[in-house]
């Protein structure tokens, strides 16, 4: 997940943490009030009355996963270049009301959608919505305002993955995940590629996809549906619909050898071993599969309280850390993530060892009545903590509407996540963690041969 360069600040941290804990438990707790426009943008809205102030999102439905071939970066590079003006807000404008009216704004860009978002009080609604309706069509760009700018991407990369040895394993990990599908592809681009990209690729993406009737509009604050459409009405209304191509994704064939992936560096303190396998999304699972990986996850990686963390940090004292990672949220496939970091005195060669027994452990024993209905209490317990933010909705909303899921789907999710059952899991267990499937990752000081 990227987002603009240049714009650090408390708002990002809080989408980051969403970013990477994502998971629709806070759905059922939202209720939301939707409608659509004629032009076909959709409309979600998220009355949440603590205090005067509205976040706005507004999501398109494409991402790095959807640019042409040989085009790396261009939905990224587009993402920056959306903030460069139009005829009516010239470049640099649309940040400097924002910060002038005492607001935040920033953008992101994943494989499956782009987002851009602002979170102002509730009577600079207008002004921002009025900002972001102007940038879905009148973008102005040429020359001048583009080549730097491919600059400032090319130096992001640099910095986000030339400098970071970690990064640069996780690209190649993720190139030999996917054989074929364009999620092995960076979605900042590789660097040959984004120094091609010009006016002209950025203008064709731009005119290709962003539409009303390829966009979702979420906001979440001192509002109600009754005082948004009109505004919507205004503001996005009169902007015509677009012919929008069909996101044709190509398919991953058969994968039938592990792959391992080493990275030294003399930047590297911490060695780590990661394992992923490849695993369904919410709109590719069958039956209630990926409701079933999250409760998973929650049991043997999700915490201090996780069988891992129990086992290898507290009990043996062998790890610095372990766990698991795993999002439904893709538009196509998915990763299962297991990952440990020994503590200094343990060779990375134990610790790999101990992680791999403990899966299969699992896999051979399953998990237990018991645990699975702890993960299901605590899972949709914690619904009720996202109400007080104003970014967790349109998160989870803007995220699941883009990757082919409803708002139905995320008020039922606390039922789902109920109806999992410890076969299923057990099931999963074995149809999931298969050898020839994973890819491995191994990070290692200088000098450290693995």
């Amino acid at each position: 997940m990227l987002s603009r360069f240049k714009r650090i600040g408390s708002l990002n941290i809080i989408i980051c943490s969403f970013v990477l804990l994502f998971s629709p438990v806070q759905g059922a707790v939202f209720n939301p009030e939707v409608f659509k426009l004629d032009n076909g943008l959709e409309v979600v809205v998220i009355p949440n009355h603590r205090a005067p102030i509205i976040t706005q999102m507004l999501w398109y439905k494409v991402g790095a996963a959807d640019e042409e071939v040989g085009e790396s970066g261009n939905a990224h590079f587009l993402e920056h270049l959306m903030f460069k003006g139009t005829e009516r807000f010239k470049s640099g404008e649309f940040s400097a009301l924002v910060a002038k009216n005492g607001g935040q704004e920033n953008a992101f860009t994943s494989w499956d959608y782009t987002a851009y978002h602002q979170t102002v009080a509730k009577d600079r609604l207008e002004m921002v919505m009025e900002l972001e309706a102007d940038r879905m069509t009148g973008l102005l760009l040429d020359d001048e305002k583009v080549l730097p700018e491919r600059e400032v991407v090319r130096e992001e990369r640099r910095s986000r993955v030339g400098n970071s040895p970690g990064a640069q394993l996780g690209e190649v990990m993720r190139a030999s995940q996917f054989l074929n599908h364009p999620y092995r592809i960076p979605i900042i681009g590789w660097d040959h590629e984004i120094e091609a990209l010009n006016t002209e690729t950025a203008l064709s993406f731009y005119r290709k996809w962003y539409a009303p009737n390829n966009a979702v509009l979420v906001i979440s604050g001192d509002v109600t549906a009754d005082e948004i459409k009109p505004l919507a009405e205004k503001y996005f209304g009169s902007i015509p619909r677009r012919e929008i191509p069909e996101r044709k994704r190509i398919s991953e064939p058969p994968q039938n050898a592990a792959r391992r992936v080493i990275k030294d560096s003399h930047l590297v303190t911490n060695p780590s071993v990661t394992i992923r396998y490849i695993a369904p999304s919410y709109r590719t699972a069958e039956n209630n599969d990926a409701y079933a990986l999250q409760v998973l996850d929650e049991i043997i990686g999700s915490g201090a309280t996780s069988k891992l963390y129990k086992k290898l940090v507290i009990e043996e004292k062998l790890a610095a850390s372990v766990g698991t990672s795993y999002s439904p949220n893709a538009y196509d496939l998915s990763t299962f993530t297991l990952y440990i970091s020994p503590r200094p005195d343990i060779e990375i060669d134990v610790a790999e060892k101990r992680l791999r027994e403990e899966l299969f452990d699992l896999i051979g024993q399953g998990v237990t009545e018991e645990e699975v209905k702890k993960a299901k209490t605590g899972m949709v317990d914690a619904a009720v903590f996202a109400r007080d933010s104003l970014s967790a909705a349109p998160n989870v909303i803007g995220r699941t509407l883009t990757t082919g899921g409803s708002v139905e789907d995320i008020e039922a999710w606390p039922e789902r996540i109920s109806a999992v059952t410890p076969d299923q899991i057990n099931d999963l267990l074995k149809k999931l963690f298969i050898e020839n499937q994973s890819v491995t990752g191994i990070l290692l000081p200088t000098g450290e041969s693995k």
